[in-house]
């Protein structure tokens, strides 16, 4: 048997090999998906992937195509293509319901995400959803009109961040992907559990955003915790806890 912590590699005809870590275990499936230029060697997605393995919990960990130890140029990809990064790799490895957890961009991709597979497997096929300051349509809110105009007209938008040594670039191929496939100005047809969790002190995206969310969705189960003193990471002890305990209730049915 392969060592779960290990790094492994799905092959796709057409499009980059993609990185990813699991470890098997009772369902359903905990699948976290990272925020914009990030990776699942982030604190999050360890701590989770970690708690889920000590628990004999089944756990996916992914890199989207360009990011983290996948092939790819970042530069290349939109949102539908990390959706499909994301779908591929489900589908590769995990038999039975998902909960997706979603950090940031990656709460945008939990929703596509869980959309298409509901339309392709049906609704059963979504045990849950846990956003993580969760930013669907930040296309949208999260740039100035001038910032807009910039990636139209030329191409990209770099911006210097205080979550890495890289500049944040959007492109206008991601740009334009967020565009079509915005989600907060209409009833978002999911019917499952969904936990968002938002630091109050996030100074990225505000938690307005989560409440926004949750009257769009069609679920009657969606509560929003907002977190005093919380940042756009929700990475301290306190926050990482609160993170493990939510999805442990959910995988628990509860």
């Amino acid at each position: 048997m392969s060592e779960p912590s290990a790094t492994h590699y799905l092959d796709r005809t057409g499009r980059p090999r993609l990185a990813y870590r699991f470890t098997p275990g009772a369902g359903p499936t905990i699948v976290f998906l990272p925020g914009y230029m990030s990776d699942m060697a982030g604190g999050k997605a360890t701590a989770l992937f970690d708690w889920a393995a000590a628990e004999a919990r089944a756990c996916l960990l992914l890199d989207y195509a360009g990011c983290g130890l996948s092939d790819g140029l970042f530069a290349e990809q939109t949102l539908l293509d990390w959706r499909g990064d994301v779908l591929d790799l489900i589908d590769a490895k995990v038999d039975g319901p998902v909960i997706l957890v979603g950090s940031s961009m990656g709460g945008w991709l939990m929703l596509l995400t869980a959309l298409a597979i509901v339309r392709r497997d049906g609704p059963g096929r979504v045990a849950g959803l846990v956003g993580i300051a969760a930013a669907p349509d930040f296309t949208d809110w999260g740039f100035t009109p001038e910032e807009k105009a910039i990636i139209l007209a030329e191409g990209a938008l770099v911006e210097e961040t205080p979550y890495g040594d890289q500049p944040y670039v959007t492109t206008r191929g991601f740009f334009r992907s967020g565009e079509a496939n915005r989600l907060l100005d209409a009833e978002i047809p999911l019917t499952c559990p969904v936990r968002l969790l938002h630091g109050q002190e996030d100074g990225d995206v505000p938690p307005d955003i989560s409440l926004r969310l949750a009257a769009a969705l069609a679920s009657d189960d969606v509560q929003v915790t907002l977190v005093k003193g919380g940042d756009h990471r929700l990475s301290r002890d306190t926050d990482i806890a609160l993170l493990i305990d939510t999805v442990a209730r959910l995988a628990a049915g509860n």
